[in-house]
């Protein structure tokens, strides 16, 4: 249990870090191509609320105009939430995992959407990776990831994980 709050702790400051390289560059268009950089951020927002915050009773006051202050206000309450007694059952345990590896592949989103190359966690990736192999039937047809990507036998794990969540590790923000 503490392990996966260790691994959804690690996963969200790598997030922090990209959300701190895309201050001031939220229009930037992301590898999700439904979203820019912004509708990245509050799409990880989204789902810590939906799955974790709501059903915990934690109701953060975000700032409306500062999306680093959303995803900071976030994490503080986060961090409250999951400190409470009692609050981590096998569901919950479960759901962190599934976010630290959505935190993980929107880490490089967010940093690919304002041109930084991101080396990922690697057990995180692996531990993600492991993770969504042993789920493809819930993401097939989902709608919530591309197609998987090809990649060369010898990918590393990051761009594996990248692949199998349908991203190309090449993806660039397009110039102009």
């Amino acid at each position: 249990m503490r392990e996966v709050m260790a691994q959804h702790r690690r996963a969200c400051e790598g997030f922090s870090r990209a959300v701190g390289w895309a201050e001031g560059r939220w229009d930037a268009p992301s590898p999700c191509t439904e979203w820019d950089a912004r509708g990245v951020l509050e799409h990880v927002i989204g789902f810590h609320d939906m799955l974790l915050l709501k059903p915990l009773d934690a109701k953060p006051a975000r700032p409306k105009d500062d999306p680093a202050g959303r995803w900071a206000v976030t994490v503080e309450a986060l961090s409250s939430a999951l400190a409470g007694p009692d609050v981590l059952d096998a569901q919950r345990v479960s759901l962190l995992g599934v976010l630290a590896t959505d935190v993980l592949v929107h880490t490089w989103d967010l940093s690919r959407a304002v041109g930084r190359q991101v080396t990922l966690d690697a057990e995180l990736c692996e531990i993600g990776l492991e993770r969504a192999v042993a789920n493809a039937g819930q993401f097939s047809g989902s709608a919530m990831f591309g197609p998987p990507v090809p990649v060369a036998p010898d990918a590393t794990v990051q761009d594996r994980l990248l692949a199998f969540m349908g991203r190309d590790a090449a993806w660039t923000p397009p110039s102009g």
